[in-house]
């Protein structure tokens, strides 16, 4: 068996794919392409990743990486245009001289997808959100610009969920021949019985009712909603506890609004065993304003563990409700949430229910092997209806900017 595994893998033609973010910090598409990396040789894809600003250890995105044996680069540049950021780009793509580049965010989609266009090498973009808040005149600038390289020097645009898709293309950002989905996917790391080591080091006890939550702390993850929802909940639930794990800008205002509730509520911090904190977990509650396709949510559903979600955005082609988790209507609000979570907290069999039909789809749709070859197909497709790039000497003098 392992002998005809090989002789596949060997069979599959490779394609080189050099992957663009703009940083490697704690955000959901830079821990994507630590999963990506896990599995794109399989699909036949050498993938190498690099990130366009300088990294600032520690990178929990970069050690992820590294653990799935890849080293990630850096461009080295934190501007999203100028001579002297070009050059360095296409510089840095000529080292590589991949078949595609792959844009991940803004800067990388800007950089990357002007200069792989400038270089005839094929390129491809992810837009990882399907909701756009109000900006600055100099945001809106910066999303003028992004939009328009995307929709002249990409190949294809790849929207992570249906609801992406549709509302980028509402927005008049595209035209629907130039915009496709692929859903994510996650390697499978799911820690059964690391559970009660983790409720140790949180001081929880084994008859705690856990409600978890794993997300970089911004205002859109509305994370009030949960601490308010657990304080309706704590007289029929005494046992609850909210355990928050991450950080990000949003962290002081989350820590001042759970202070009332003392001990009921612990910020975890960032925690790169997600994993492990989510086996420790009885519920996972994602009352998310919007989002596109959350990956915690996957994670919760490959640990077994049930679900409750604002029925927004990719959540809605994510979560089964009422038979992988329950999704509650928007806009959020604690005492919907609350009404939600209450037959999960009291009915154990239910919570092992929704957990394992969870677990089922998750291995059904969502896993990371499935999600590479979806994403090879695309590159394939793109390759298949245009010309080989020619290997040119002159393309040598793109280092110096003098093409």
């Amino acid at each position: 068996m392992v002998n005809d595994a090989l002789h596949e893998l060997a069979a599959v033609p490779r394609l080189r794919v050099h992957a663009l973010v703009d940083t490697l910090g704690s955000g959901g598409a830079e821990f994507l392409l630590a999963d990506f990396a896990a599995v794109a040789a399989a699909a036949g894809i050498d993938l190498s990743v690099a990130a366009i600003e300088p990294l600032d250890p520690p990178s929990a995105a970069a050690d992820r990486l590294r653990r799935n044996g890849l080293e990630p680069e850096t461009v080295g540049t934190r501007r999203m245009v100028g001579r002297k950021a070009f050059r360095r780009m296409r510089a840095h793509l000529l080292r590589h001289d991949p078949d595609i580049v792959h844009t991940h965010l803004g800067t990388a989609d800007v950089l990357g997808g002007i200069a792989a266009w400038s270089l005839r090498i094929p390129s491809v973009t992810t837009i990882h959100a399907d909701t756009w808040l109000p900006q600055s005149q100099r945001e809106h600038l910066k999303a003028w610009l992004t939009t328009r390289v995307r929709r002249h020097c990409a190949e294809t645009v790849i929207a992570v969920s249906d609801s992406a898709r549709r509302a980028y293309l509402t927005q008049g950002r595209d035209v629907p021949s130039h915009v496709t989905v692929v859903r994510n996917g996650i390697v499978d790391r799911a820690a059964s019985g690391s559970g009660m080591r983790v409720r140790g080091e949180l001081g929880l006890t084994p008859d705690n009712l856990v409600i978890a939550t794993a997300s970089v702390l911004r205002a859109e993850k509305n994370l009030e909603t949960a601490i308010d929802a657990l304080a309706l909940l704590l007289d029929r639930f005494p046992q609850a506890r909210l355990v928050i794990a991450g950080d990000g800008p949003h962290e002081d205002v989350i820590r001042n609004h759970a202070a009332r509730l003392e001990e009921a509520v612990i910020l975890a911090g960032h925690r790169d065993d997600v994993m492990e904190v989510l086996d420790s977990a009885d519920v996972l509650i994602h009352p998310s304003h919007f989002d596109a396709f959350p990956t915690t949510v996957l994670e919760a559903m490959a640990a077994s563990v049930p679900v409750v979600a604002t029925g927004v955005g990719g959540m809605v082609e994510i979560v089964e409700s009422h038979t992988t988790g329950i999704l509650v209507a928007p806009p959020p609000s604690a005492e919907a949430f609350a009404g939600a979570l209450a037959p999960l907290l009291a009915d154990t069999s239910l919570r092992r229910r929704l957990g394992t039909a969870g677990r089922r789809r998750y291995e059904r749709e969502f896993g990371a092997e499935p999600w590479a070859q979806r994403t090879r197909a695309v590159y394939d497709r793109i390759l298949s209806t245009r010309q080989a790039r020619p290997r040119r000497a002159a393309d040598l003098s793109a280092s110096t900017g003098t093409r």
